[in-house]
């Protein structure tokens, strides 16, 4: 089984292979016999049309068909916005379109100021690479691993039992009483939003790290040199550099917020008020099996996404325009 597997892997890897050989090639050639100047406008799209094709295939396609589908009532027939009414007067709903926007809130945030901040302060300690290290590792563990390991260090046991949670151990030795953080209303939410943070602030340092390289030292030198102290110096002189990286990370960070599942599934499949739009929409799909219902969560979650994205992209062009 594992051989014909490896055998059918690479003999799709080599039609893939053959297949964008002869169609470069050939695209080539069928361009070369057309008058220059069109040869010029027309050959880039040769080598743009496969992703092209694959964005449309992959994205466009199923956004188009989701949509659709988000007008169509239990019965297959056409509903108008019935599915609109009934997902945004749900309580579920409301519950979830609320702890969304406090994912989105906080997690941005907090991945921006803790990226930030260890970027800045591992440049001024010797073991700055052991701690930039420490905090990336956790990007290769899958969302699930994560919330797997989390689950672990959020557990609860009753107060006077044994604590074999990180987090009730320390709180329960420094006197407090444990805390069912991933039940408990008042906590769970920011439970969950933590250890997304402790996955992507390894990103957001990273991004940072990178940016600070291209502050000119000159500009920082003179600075000190005119008494300036090291936050007057990071504030005027090194955070005017960073603004557009902080709009990068703070725009990426939030499309994750926004699509949030893989923890909250793992850890409370949405229970205890933890639900977001994608938890709802996942269970309107699998479980329910209302097609119609969950195409109009995802095209509330997909609305909500696009501004940020055009954002993103207007951004991008300025700061290419300006360069």
């Amino acid at each position: 089984m594992i051989a014909d597997r490896i055998v059918l892997t690479l003999a799709a890897t080599a039609v893939v292979v053959v297949a964008g050989w002869a169609y470069l090639r050939l695209g080539d050639r069928a361009l070369a016999a057309l008058p220059h100047g069109a040869y010029r406008r027309l050959v880039p799209w040769l080598f743009a049309g496969p992703a092209v094709a694959m964005v449309l295939l992959a994205l466009a396609f199923p956004a188009v068909v989701t949509v659709g589908w988000s007008f169509v009532g239990a019965d297959g027939g056409f509903a108008g916005f019935a599915n609109y009414a009934q997902t945004l007067s749900d309580e579920v709903t409301r519950i979830a379109l609320r702890n969304t926007v406090l994912w989105v809130m906080l997690l941005p945030s907090l991945a921006v100021l803790a990226g930030l901040a260890i970027a800045v302060l591992a440049e001024r300690v010797r073991y700055g690479a052991l701690v930039k290290a420490a905090l990336f590792l956790p990007i290769a563990i899958s969302a699930v691993a994560a919330g797997v390991i989390w689950s672990f260090m959020y557990d609860y046991q009753p107060s006077g039992a044994a604590q074999t949670a990180t987090l009730n151990a320390v709180v329960t030795a420094l006197g407090g009483e444990p805390v069912a953080w991933i039940v408990d209303a008042a906590t769970n939410n920011y439970a969950l939003i933590g250890a997304t943070l402790w996955t992507q602030a390894g990103f957001a340092m990273v991004i940072f790290d990178a940016a600070l390289r291209s502050v000119p030292d000159e500009l920082l030198e003179a600075a000190r040199l005119d008494g300036a102290s090291e936050w007057t110096a990071f504030r005027h002189v090194t955070l005017p550099f960073l603004m557009p990286t902080v709009v990068v990370v703070a725009t990426t960070m939030t499309v994750t917020a926004l699509k949030a599942f893989d923890i909250v599934y793992v850890m409370t499949n949405g229970n205890y008020g933890t639900d977001v739009l994608s938890t709802v929409m996942y269970r309107a799909l699998f479980t329910a099996k209302d097609n119609g219902l969950a195409g109009a969560v995802a095209t509330i979650l997909m609305l909500t996404v696009v501004p940020i994205m055009v954002f993103n992209v207007r951004q991008f062009r300025r700061e290419s325009g300006a360069a």
